[in-house]
């Protein structure tokens, strides 16, 4: 990848606490950020068998 960005928002909620959905564009994995004030984590988001949630190769095209 060039000169795009590696990760993409998907989703956003909130200015002072919150939480971002990411995807990373090489890997297709999905990542959860929660944040307040000027603290925050950052953790890959899980299917229910407990694997990393990946978005498919097709719909990274689209991002």
């Amino acid at each position: 990848m060039s000169k795009e960005k590696r990760f993409v928002k998907l989703y956003g909620q909130g200015t002072m606490e919150g939480c971002e959905i990411w995807v990373d564009r090489e890997t297709g994995v999905n990542y959860l950020f929660h944040f307040s004030g000027y603290a925050g984590g950052l953790t890959p988001l899980l299917d229910r068998d407990g694997k990393p949630l990946v978005t498919p190769a097709d719909e990274l095209e689209n991002l």
